[in-house]
């Protein structure tokens, strides 16, 4: 019997040797935890344990920004050719997602135009927020406008919450999580997701909590709108509530460290089948935690479609170029 192609993972880090020397120089820990040792190797032995024939490779917080304009120019372009030389070296095995400069929205441009068009990126990685200013600022529509010119795929990975850490609590545990629903809330809120509707997001994390929250959110969608479309939405209560929700089902939702019972159950209930995705978050998540929520995600009852969908098919029809059967 012909073995099924392996799963195809839109949540993989890349740590490139020089950014890890850098970010330890700095004292940074992303999420709250040491920066791991990472090489492509290590990235494609974890992918044939756990059956992930494909990894879209991205840059976790802190990303380029590290407080200087020129310096995040430099490094941004150095993360994305380091990422497309993996690729050229493994065409069938990775892809990546490229890191921009944010807040500097001129240089972020230029980043993206160059990844895309020169370098083959297969989407972009943005951040939650970006020196205190979250992913839909007005300061950044122009990014988000050609971005949407693009019909771009992009991913968008949870910064640092900006506020110091509970003690005893890495950020990774749950204010990620806080910070990937403020920046989702705040797309759907500001009208940025209607807007540039050609966008086309990856949220991290399951999302976050957003589906568990997701009424509430429609609440303050509510809250913000004339009488006349408030008790409308009362009257017309399940079409009014769809119509809303609707707009939160746009989101494409990876997996990563949320492919558990309770987090899919969730996930499942609220999201549209179409747009989740696989997600590992290798190397943040190590190897043991790879497979540790490899196999609950396998024991998670699950529709076989939905779960081929999850594993492989949405992914293919995100990204053209994946959307062909290895020979």
């Amino acid at each position: 019997m012909r073995r099924q192609p392996g799963r195809i993972d839109v949540h993989h880090h890349a740590v490139p040797a020089f950014y890890r020397r850098l970010l330890e120089e700095r004292g940074l820990r992303p999420g709250g935890v040491a920066v791991p040792d990472w090489t492509p190797e290590k990235s494609l032995r974890v992918m044939d344990r756990n059956d992930i024939a494909t990894s879209i490779l991205s840059v976790s917080t802190p990303g380029a920004w590290l407080g200087d304009e020129r310096q995040a120019r430099h490094l941004a372009r150095r993360l994305n050719e380091f990422c497309a030389a993996v690729i050229d070296d493994n065409q069938s095995r990775f892809g990546f997602f490229a890191t921009l400069t944010l807040p500097d929205v001129e240089g972020a441009i230029a980043e993206a135009e160059h990844s895309l068009d020169a370098l083959g990126a297969d989407g972009i990685v943005l951040l939650s927020s970006a020196a205190g200013r979250y992913v839909y600022d007005p300061a950044f529509e122009p990014l988000l406008a050609y971005l949407h010119d693009r019909q771009a795929v992009v991913f968008l990975h949870p910064g640092e919450l900006p506020a110091e850490p509970a003690p005893g609590i890495p950020s990774f545990t749950a204010d990620f999580l806080l910070e990937t629903v403020r920046a989702a809330t705040g797309l759907a809120l500001s009208g940025a997701m209607e807007k540039y509707d050609g966008i086309r997001w990856i949220l991290a994390h399951a999302g976050g909590f957003l589906p568990y929250v997701s009424h509430r959110i429609l609440l303050t969608m509510i809250r913000g709108e004339h009488r006349l479309s408030q008790a409308k939405a009362m009257v017309d209560r399940k079409r009014e509530t769809k119509r809303r929700l609707d707009l939160l089902r746009r989101f494409y939702f990876d997996v990563a460290l949320s492919s558990t019972p309770t987090a899919l159950a969730s996930l499942t209930a609220f999201a549209d089948p179409t747009r989740l995705l696989y997600g590992s978050d290798f190397p943040f998540a190590p190897s043991p935690a790879v497979r540790f929520m490899r196999q609950e995600y396998e024991d998670t009852a699950l529709d076989a479609d939905l779960r081929a969908a999850i594993d492989r098919r949405n992914a293919q029809t995100l990204f053209a170029r994946l959307g062909e059967e290895p020979r």
